[in-house]
């Protein structure tokens, strides 16, 4: 039985042929937003509509451009550490010779708003050491 993060609910959409599971993940977070009456439900029959991002890492390389610099690769993942190896995968794949830099910004958007309700802030930076290895800097918030 599940029990703890989890409530069991029958679902009717599907006349009950399906349990709908009512998550409780990220409550601290959802706390800090001032989203914690908010919950996800999911049924495990019935087929859910695509998944609504509600936090995406971006992640960018820019290179030095002589008179500015130039946006180089980037992305977006719904997870931090994906976000890191995808920046750490372009960097190393940029020109040895090239002055560059990355960046990867948090961005968490508020349930129901249109891309403009995203909050975003700089959590990474990261360089290319002289033996190739990306460092990555926290940013102080």
């Amino acid at each position: 039985m599940l029990s703890g993060m989890t409530t069991p609910v029958r679902c009717t959409e599907c006349d009950g042929r399906g349990w709908k599971i009512v998550t409780r993940r990220g409550h601290v977070t959802a706390s800090g937003l001032g989203l914690a009456a908010s919950a996800q439900e999911d049924c495990l029959y019935c087929p859910g509509p695509a998944e609504t991002p509600h936090e995406r890492f971006e992640w960018e390389v820019r290179v030095d451009a002589g008179q500015g610099e130039a946006l180089g690769p980037c992305g977006s993942c719904a997870f931090q550490a994906t976000a890191m190896d995808e920046l750490r995968k372009a960097m190393r794949a940029m020109p040895r010779d090239a002055a560059i830099r990355g960046g990867i910004v948090h961005k968490v958007c508020d349930f129901g708003a249109g891309a403009d309700g995203w909050s975003s802030r700089e959590i990474f930076r990261a360089s290319l050491d002289p033996a190739g290895a990306v460092r990555f800097e926290r940013v102080a918030t």
